[in-house]
């Protein structure tokens, strides 16, 4: 690499940030001049989604937020909050008032990407990235999905009591992916580094640890960029039966740069790594706890599609993801400033008791059609058919192979705020067929 392309390289990393960092200034000192808590309507909080123990277990909280009014208001993190699921997909829908072109978490941030672009530009680069979620393409990776499924649950299934985050949640949709863009397997340690790194950003607060880990993070993404861009350059992760190879195939004007097809990858990274291990950690550890849950689908795996929809409602692998207004924003009796952060609290809405009956009670034959566990409208989670077809194949798998799902320690969960699945998950499955 040339001096000139390193320099590139760190000005497409660093821009974006710089960017971030003046739009969040003015954030805060627009804040301050306003004074949010002298507006009447919602309700005050002390809800904190950036704390550890709240981001670990967050339902009693979510108990709380539902016991009081539509929209509540945290002093602390100058966020609005809504937790409602009506609400919660009236805002999704409503890309007009309430932006993803400010970014999704709780930093501000613009860029040329699908998650934080709305309307004819969001439309684009959504077109440019569709052609690897269609249902042939879904079908051509089956098989290799099927494959990574039997291969890991068999090897869980012959070490009782050894932790499934390792064996099998974190290895599976890394495996997954890093077939689908075609990383070999000598990389897919130091892929799997540079991931969990990155993501990180998304919890990032203006304090002195917190300047570290972005620093750490922004490390790590260009690292990715040097990665893919020096083995696009070569050619290797071109080839036909890549996603990014399908995609240059269907580019109409073959205008998908490197560049482009960089961000894609890390793009569905994102959206179809991290996801995709809470998923199948909350699942296992949910059939663990629920044995009854477990048997009435070993009796009717027909019920599979179904299990995994309520999975995703009642873990909410993504638990919340934020917004910012365009304009004033009315949610009942409350308007919502012009340029505020709103928390869209996807795991809140997903036990919303106005919506599903017995919200904190997970039913495997329960059909939670209207769950937001991927988000909803035009922001629907890109890695959302990936996630559903690794979570199958893995069902179908332990239905024919485990009787009894059992955990062998402790869970441990993460505290990332937004991302929430086991980061421990020692368990012994049984072995025994299908009824």
């Amino acid at each position: 690499m040339t001096v000139a392309q390193a320099v590139r390289g760190t000005t497409s990393v660093l821009s974006p940030l710089l960017a971030a960092g003046q739009l969040n200034v003015a954030a805060a000192v627009r804040a301050r001049r306003l004074g949010y808590r002298s507006w009447a309507g919602a309700v005050n909080t002390d809800y904190d989604p950036l704390d550890p123990k709240t981001a670990a277990h967050p339902h009693e909280a979510y108990a709380a937020l539902h016991r009081g009014g539509r929209v509540h208001y945290s002093p602390q993190r100058a966020t609005w909050i809504l937790h409602r699921l009506d609400d919660v997909r009236a805002a999704l829908r409503d890309t007009d008032q309430v932006t993803s072109s400010q970014g999704v978490t709780r930093i501000r941030m613009v860029a040329d990407l699908v998650v934080v672009t709305d309307g004819p530009q969001h439309s684009r680069l959504r077109k440019q990235v569709q052609p690897a979620f269609t249902k042939g393409a879904l079908d051509s990776w089956r098989s290799t999905i099927d494959g990574l499924a039997a291969e890991l649950v068999g090897d869980l299934v012959t070490a009782p009591g050894a932790d499934a985050v390792q064996r099998l949640t974190v290895p599976l949709p890394l495996r997954v992916i890093a077939a689908l863009l075609g990383v070999p397997e000598r990389d897919i340690a130091e892929f799997r580094r540079w991931s969990d790194e990155s993501t990180r950003l998304i919890n990032f607060t203006p304090t002195v640890p917190g300047l570290i880990d972005a620093v750490k993070s922004m490390g790590a993404a260009m690292a990715l960029r040097r990665y893919f861009l020096r083995h696009l350059a070569a050619g290797e992760l071109k080839s036909s039966d890549t996603v990014l190879g399908r995609l240059l195939a269907h580019s109409s004007d073959g205008a998908l740069s490197d560049e482009a097809l960089f961000q894609i990858a890390i793009l569905l990274l994102i959206a179809g790594n991290e996801t995709t291990t809470n998923l199948l950690g909350g699942m296992l550890h949910t059939y663990a706890l629920n044995p009854d849950q477990y048997d009435m689908i070993r009796e009717n795996p027909d019920l599979i599609p179904q299990a995994v929809e309520e999975h995703i409602r009642y873990t909410s692998p993504i638990q919340n993801l934020y917004r910012y207004t365009r304009a004033p924003y009315r949610v009942g009796e409350v308007t919502i400033p012009t340029g505020s952060r709103v928390l869209l609290s996807f795991g809140a809405a997903n036990r919303d008791p106005l919506a599903f009956d017995d919200p904190d009670v997970f039913r495997t034959d329960r059909n939670p059609r209207t769950h937001v566990g991927f988000g909803f409208g035009a922001h629907l989670c890109l890695g959302a058919p990936l996630a559903r077809m690794e979570a199958h194949a893995v069902l179908r798998e332990l239905v024919t192979r485990v009787s009894r799902i059992s955990t062998a320690g402790p869970t441990t969960w993460s505290t990332n705020s937004s991302l929430r699945g086991p980061t421990r998950l020692p368990l012994v499955l049984h072995r025994g067929s299908a009824t």
